[in-house]
């Protein structure tokens, strides 16, 4: 899958920019302020609906009142994608083959995208909330169901956090016996997650270990290890869930919070069995955050059938010219993706061929190289 071609209006200082991809390399190359990552997020936004950092109304351009978004995708097929938010209505529209997305659920998965930005220190260096936000997104792209449920149990998450507050300002046994109908349908839905992560990690993991071969002259071993229901070691997972909520019920109906359940997770990841958030050094959280999203994009690919887009925000800069070498190589092996530079003149180890495109802005113009 490739996008050939994108159009802004009134997004961020992109007053109306038109750019034509190539379908490999694409180096986006501007100063500061001149919208380089803004093209990725407005990609970002045809294949998530989303951005990967702010809310809709922070993109809209200065002074105006809304913003929009073309893109055509090629695939076996070809697609056409439309985003529109207006400000006024504080709502956005989405449109595939000018037919009208009314869950946006469903484009999740259909234009798969893997995006690493300096903003991923925090998969690696950050808290668990951090980590599960990462396997989230990646197993929700290759599966429906599982973010259907995800949701879903988000939903009653939400619908039992309230209930376990009014529990606790007035009990009565409605309230309880419909607590217990929550408590249920939290464990069958929870269960599930845990499961489909489990299975998750246990693929995943040999995407990092090829991954992190291909980028790492030196010999290291990285591991993922998954911590669920306060460490669990064994395979009864609903019988577990079910024995920490009622030990926990008291205590949970006192902070009217959900304290059991897969939205405390953790993701440890180690290099030769040392805890990398403890032990690991600045070269090695970055490599390994890295190594993370090459994964990501050789995992949706052989899951989903598709290539996703890979999208680059100012990465070579934070890497010494050995690593970054070595990145621009594996690039090679992904096929389309979007790099953003400040100069490609401070970046000769990037190796351009006849099929790359250098996109050149300056002043809101366009000029390819």
């Amino acid at each position: 899958m490739i996008l050939t071609e994108i159009n802004l209006k009134k997004f961020r200082s992109h007053k109306e920019t038109t750019i034509q991809f190539s379908g490999k390399l694409n180096f986006i190359v501007g100063g500061n302020g001149q919208g380089k990552t803004s093209i990725l997020e407005s990609v970002f936004y045809l294949c998530t609906t989303k951005s990967h950092n702010s809310s809709d109304n922070e993109v809209v351009r200065f002074n105006e009142s809304e913003f929009e978004i073309n893109g055509s995708f090629k695939n076996l097929t070809g697609n056409n994608v439309r985003v529109f938010y207006s400000l006024k209505e504080n709502k956005k529209y989405y449109f595939k083959d000018n037919k009208q997305i009314s869950r946006f659920a469903d484009i999740i998965g259909e234009f798969p995208v893997v995006i690493l930005t300096p903003a991923d220190h925090a998969i690696t260096q950050g808290s668990p909330a951090d980590r599960r936000k990462f396997v989230d997104s990646v197993i929700s792209q290759a599966s429906d169901i599982y973010l259907n449920t995800l949701l879903d149990y988000n939903k009653t998450l939400r619908q039992r956090s309230s209930l376990l507050f009014q529990i606790k300002e007035n009990r009565n046994n409605n309230l309880t016996s419909e607590l217990y109908v929550w408590t249920q349908r939290l464990v069958e839905l929870g269960t599930e997650i845990i499961r489909y992560r489990k299975k998750f990690i246990n693929e995943f993991e040999a995407y990092v270990k090829d991954s992190y071969k291909a980028l790492m002259d030196i010999e290291e071993q990285p591991e993922i290890y998954y911590s669920f229901l306060e460490d669990y070691k064994g395979e009864d997972i609903e019988g577990r869930f079910k024995t920490l909520i009622l030990d926990r019920g008291e205590e949970e109906i006192k902070k009217a919070q959900n304290l059991v359940g897969p939205q405390r997770d953790d993701f440890i990841f180690e290099t030769n069995r040392l805890n990398l958030k403890t032990f690991g050094s600045q070269g090695q959280h970055k490599t390994f955050q890295v190594v993370l999203r090459f994964a990501e994009f050789f995992y949706l690919k052989e899951i989903t059938g598709k290539s996703p887009i890979f999208l680059l925000d100012d990465v070579f800069g934070e890497l010494d010219a050995n690593r970054a070498a070595k990145i621009s190589e594996y690039l090679r092996r992904v096929g389309q993706a979007f790099i953003t530079l400040t100069d490609f003149g401070n970046f000769s180890f990037l190796q351009r061929n006849e099929e790359d495109k250098v996109i050149k802005l300056n002043g809101g113009k366009i000029i390819y190289a």
